[in-house]
């Protein structure tokens, strides 16, 4: 967990500053959208500073910084937060990673070789793993498609001048990120934190090297805020935050915080949130009762961290905003061997692609979180709101409360967690629907249908897939889901719930390249009623979230789902009179 190395006493607007932190002399400054050029230089002329954007990626959010001397901080501050151009103005607060994360040197002793799964040859000392049952999950996801927006100290993910992806990264997939500390396309790790983070989350499986990772499919979005020595400023954070939204994040790990509350990270985070991002954040390292930010503001996802008995870690924080427990280690507990292993470098070895340290921190324990989220979205289950539930729902409770301030709502379980998410989008209920579509199409339309089991099967087909045939794993897995849920395997969760395949458009394009074939007409039937029961169904209790459809699973994509459920049963009523007259 990354702790606060600079705090402010906004009320005075006077620093203290811990031995060898430096004083930082910037404000940030976040304008209102759409600010024009003139009121920027206007704004710039008032204050008598110049406004620079934080990246070359602020433009579209309007975050500015400016350099002003100490002994005008106050008065600055004030004529910014009183004018209503500006959104928020606040210090530009440093950050750093706290000792109690320090890697062990070297990697716990290597199991004898023998049959384990995955192959890889320490997994059998990633004991989190087991305790999370992660095994069961996988055969249901491996977080196909997901990106997952790794807010740290960069990744080790490409070879590009002194930097080499480390060599159990070799198979995980990466979108584009950025590095916010240099301004470039090249979110490399030169510290080791945010590689060990990312390992956790989508470390290469099954591939005869190293360690597992928790969602393997799982894409990592690289982003880098903090420097080699681990410390990164408030507006770059803020700044990845808005970047991994904007960017097709669906899930954003962020193993860092402190006790400075900072209104344009907190902004930062309901933007996220509101693009329908699940913000998933480390409690704190305080061994103490309070949750530090961000995970303590409202949208994030706060994280204590429990060792291999489950116990509370030594180090974690706690308190009232606190989602869940996690396994982040705890050497006090079970030496270096209760710490979290995962293959990552060090700050003067950032071309050794070899090494497999072992860190402890609630820092470890988010990203088990965070890689639970891309296995539950694998399942198709992608509306935040139901995944944040499922993690809940789904962990093991400590005690006899449903919650504690120690442990949220319980310690992580993965297998559980995909389970629910398994069980909520296995469609039974759209089964159910189906057979009773299926039989009332049946006799109403039982002498203008041809092949008439063809027609009941494409009803089931499209409209439920068959719940009992995806507990077999692997391929048959997709053949228990709706046809319209089969863009999450064509496409991956990224590209799940698109406006088009949630709509009537293919079954019409459908129809119309096939309907004068007599003998399809029934399919075309039951695919539309199928399609039409789907998109009913995923309208039922909380929508679905349709890309395209503004808002995050609101209204309008309620409608969207009714009205088009509507027209597919207008478009099968319609073939079924064809059929009858020809």
């Amino acid at each position: 967990m990354i702790s606060t190395l600079l705090l402010s006493a906004l009320l005075s607007q006077s620093y203290f500053v811990e031995p060898g932190g430096p004083v930082t002399e910037e404000l940030l400054v976040d304008l209102v959208d759409g600010t024009s050029d003139e009121a920027r230089a206007d704004l710039e002329q008032k204050i008598g500073h110049r406004l620079v954007l934080n990246s070359i990626h602020s433009a579209d959010e309007q975050f500015y910084l400016t350099q002003v001397a100490q002994l005008e901080v106050r008065e600055i501050l004030a004529i910014l937060n009183q004018d209503p151009r500006v959104e928020h103005a606040e210090p530009n607060f440093y950050f750093s990673i706290p000792d109690n994360e320090d890697p062990t040197p070297s990697p716990p002793t290597p199991p004898a070789p023998g049959d384990t799964k995955p192959n890889d040859p320490l997994y059998p000392s990633q004991w989190s793993f087991k305790m999370i049952d992660v095994e069961s999950a996988w055969q249901k996801s491996q977080g196909q498609g997901v990106v997952v927006a790794v807010i740290d100290t960069g990744v080790a993910f490409e070879d590009y001048k002194r930097f080499r992806r480390v060599e159990d990264l070799s198979g995980t997939e990466f979108v584009t990120g950025y590095d916010f500390i240099h301004d470039t396309d090249h979110p490399n790790d030169d510290h080791g934190h945010g590689t060990h983070v990312a390992g956790t989350i989508a470390q290469t499986t099954n591939n005869k090297v190293g360690v597992a990772g928790i969602a393997p499919k799982a894409k990592i979005m690289p982003l880098k805020v903090l420097s080699a020595s681990g410390s990164g400023t408030a507006g770059d954070i803020a700044d990845a935050i808005r970047f991994a939204a904007d960017e097709g994040a669906q899930v954003i790990n962020m193993s860092l915080g402190g006790g400075m509350r900072s209104q344009i990270m907190e902004s930062a985070v309901a933007y996220a949130r509101k693009k329908g991002v699940v913000v998933i954040c480390a409690a704190g390292n305080g061994s103490r009762g309070k949750v530090e930010f961000p995970a303590a503001y409202p949208g994030a996802f706060a994280v204590s961290s429990v060792g291999p008995s489950g116990k509370l870690a030594y180090y974690s924080s706690w308190g009232k905003e606190l989602a869940i427990a996690a396994p982040g280690g705890d050497k006090q507990e079970g030496g270096d061997q209760g710490a979290i292993l995962q293959n990552t470098i060090e700050p003067n070895r950032v071309a050794a692609t070899n090494l497999y340290l072992a860190f402890q921190g609630t820092s470890m324990a988010t990203p088990h979180v965070a890689g639970v989220a891309a296995l539950i979205m694998g399942t198709g289950v992608t509306n935040p709101d139901q995944v944040e539930a499922v993690l809940k729902s789904s962990a093991v409770p400590h005690g006899t409360e449903a919650w504690d301030e120690r442990y949220g709502y319980g310690v992580l379980h993965a297998g559980r967690a995909v389970e629910l998410a398994s069980a909520m989008n296995s469609g039974w209920f759209r089964f159910f629907a189906a057979i009773f579509a299926m039989v009332a199409m049946l006799i109403r339309w039982r002498d203008k249908l041809p092949f008439k089991a063809l027609t009941g099967a494409a009803v089931i087909i499209a409209g439920a897939g068959v719940p009992f045939v995806s507990a077999l794993g692997g391929p048959f897995q997709m053949l228990g889901q709706p046809l319209p849920s089969w863009d999450l395997y064509l496409f991956g969760a990224g590209g799940h719930g698109s406006l088009v395949v949630m709509s009537v458009l293919p079954m019409l394009a459908l129809s119309v390249a096939l309907l004068h074939f007599r003998n399809l007409r029934g399919l075309l039937i039951g695919l539309s009623v199928g399609w039409a029961i789907h998109l009913g169904a995923s309208a039922y209790g909380m929508p679905a979230d349709i890309l395209g459809v503004p808002g995050m699973a609101g209204w309008l994509d309620r409608l969207w789902l009714l009205v088009n459920a509507g027209a597919l049963m207008f478009l099968a009523s319609l073939i079924a009179r064809v059929s009858a007259k020809r």
